[in-house]
């Protein structure tokens, strides 16, 4: 352990706040012997606790000396987060606002940036998972930034007299945090891709149909996105029932007289899914999110979108073919006995659409009940807003693509599992339980290969959407297939 200590090769880069120390490490495939140097847990606020707890974001206050940027940093995750599709650990601490850089070069001027918000429902997830490391963007030519949020009520949840959407708010400080900062890492501060998967994909999306953003990045890659466009009427209602429940006042004073265990007890209690409420997060998803707010979230981002907000910004996004199947995995025989129209009617698929839709999923309906409805809720949660946003984009510049590429574990295209292929790094832990043995790196080349395409020059390779509705589909065989989305589009 000594000798391996002294080998570690260390390099500092000045931010406007203070110097930072971080290490080089070497990448993985491709050619030559390009190699990463990490920054870690770099603080772009001040810790959200005692008076900053349910404030807006305050930026870091500079630093004397050199900090030590080889760790990550305090999650907004608390706690084992327990068998996780993506291995996304929590780490305790305080100071959760911080952004973990990675560069090729520091000395550099001019990369392209991609910058990644995690998923986890809002709620969840973290940015010090190894799978969201950026050392393959960078063997690559990509400076990668990876950033944290508050989660949960602390992030999103209505409070009487605290701002609106303070996850949402964070973003925004992280994003203005590269734009001063990622030139010292050798980015260039107007070549910012923002990109993210499920929560993630939809903070994103999020950040494109909200004009306040527009000026902080300048391409959006899109991954299973799960909007929130929570209503404000549903959002204050949530934070009322639970002040009432946690027996305080709907207020800063009041939420703050809580211990943070006791609003994730509380917040945990008010979000279980149970038979009674499942149809209800389907339709509208969870309450928990990016509300909207009149103030920085000005309407439901498919309507901003609509109206031409974000129109001037590369686009891609995509889905995997089953992102919920898993739930449903084994449930073929509970399922043996209830009336396929009750399933369906259950999943919130109504009489008239049925037919059409059985129809465009033949394929699905031959696997079984349980496929089927996984395949439902997969279109309905996500691949039906792909049709519709790209759709409704129009002549602005998007690609979609759709991962059908069968999960060696589950037999099936699930969610999370193109993260992975984006970043690639099927070397990566926890990889088997949700790829399987032995993962195409064939297709992992082509996926991430795409991404850096886009980061680097605004396009991933294939056909725009709008040209003929072309797919690049990422399967065993990858191709570009006109409309490969008319099974969900069946759901408009």
């Amino acid at each position: 352990m000594e000798d391996q200590a002294t080998e570690v090769e260390y390099v500092e880069v000045q931010t406007a706040a203070g110097r930072v120390r971080g290490c080089w490490r070497p990448t993985t495939g491709g050619t030559g012997n390009a190699r990463s140097a990490a920054f870690l847990g770099i603080p772009f606020a001040e810790a959200p606790v005692g008076d900053l707890r349910f404030a807006a974001p305050v930026p870091k206050a500079p630093w004397s000396g050199v900090r030590d940027a080889l760790e990550f940093g305090p999650t907004a995750q608390r706690g084992d987060p327990g068998v996780t599709l993506i291995p996304e650990p929590s780490v305790p601490g305080q100071s959760t606002l911080n952004v973990n850089v990675f560069t090729p070069d520091p000395a550099a001027t001019g990369l392209p940036v991609l910058v990644w918000i995690h998923g986890g429902g809002y709620f969840a997830g973290s940015p010090a998972s190894l799978w969201y490391d950026g050392r393959n963007f960078n063997r690559d030519g990509v400076v990668t930034v990876t950033i944290s949020y508050r989660l949960g009520f602390d992030g999103f949840g209505w409070i009487e007299d605290a701002p609106s959407n303070r996850g949402v708010r964070d973003w925004l400080l992280a994003l203005e945090w590269v734009q001063q900062n990622v030139a010292a890492f050798g980015g260039d501060p107007s070549r910012v891709t923002i990109a993210g998967q499920s929560a993630g994909g939809g903070a994103v999306m999020t950040l494109l149909g909200m004009p306040a953003a527009q000026h902080l990045f300048q391409g959006v890659y899109a991954i299973s996105s799960a909007l929130a466009d929570v209503s404000a009427a549903r959002s204050e209602a949530f934070g009322r029932a639970l002040a009432e429940t946690g027996g305080v006042p709907p207020t800063r004073a009041g939420f703050s007289s809580l211990s943070e265990q006791r609003v994730l007890e509380l917040q945990k209690n008010a979000t279980a899914l149970d038979a009674g409420n499942m149809a209800a997060v389907i339709d509208e998803g969870l309450p928990l999110g990016p509300a909207v707010d009149g103030e920085l979230i000005l309407r439901p981002t498919p309507e901003s979108l609509r109206g031409g907000v974000g129109a001037d910004k590369p686009l891609v996004l995509g889905a995997t073919d089953d992102e919920f199947t898993m739930a449903l995995a084994g449930a073929d025989k509970k399922l043996r006995w209830v009336p396929r129209g009750m399933l369906l009617g259950r999943l919130g698929l109504p009489r008239a659409a049925r037919r059409a839709y059985l129809a465009a999923n033949v394929e699905v309906v031959a696997k079984g009940k349980a496929r089927l409805a996984g395949r439902l809720l997969t279109d309905r949660m996500f691949r039906r807003a792909v049709v519709q946003i790209a759709g409704d984009r129009a002549c602005a510049p998007t690609w979609v693509y759709r991962f059908s590429w069968p999960s060696g574990h589950f037999g099936f295209a699930e969610h999370c599992l193109d993260v992975p292929f984006f970043f690639d790094c099927l070397d990566g832990p926890a990889m088997q339980a949700l790829a399987g043995p032995n993962p195409p790196q064939a297709l992992a080349d082509r996926v991430h290969a795409a991404a850096v395409a886009f980061v680097t020059d605004g396009d991933p390779g294939w056909p725009r959407y709008g040209d003929g509705r072309i797919v690049r589909v990422y399967d065993t065989e990858i191709r570009d297939v006109p409309d490969a989305y008319a099974s969900a589009r069946a759901l408009l």
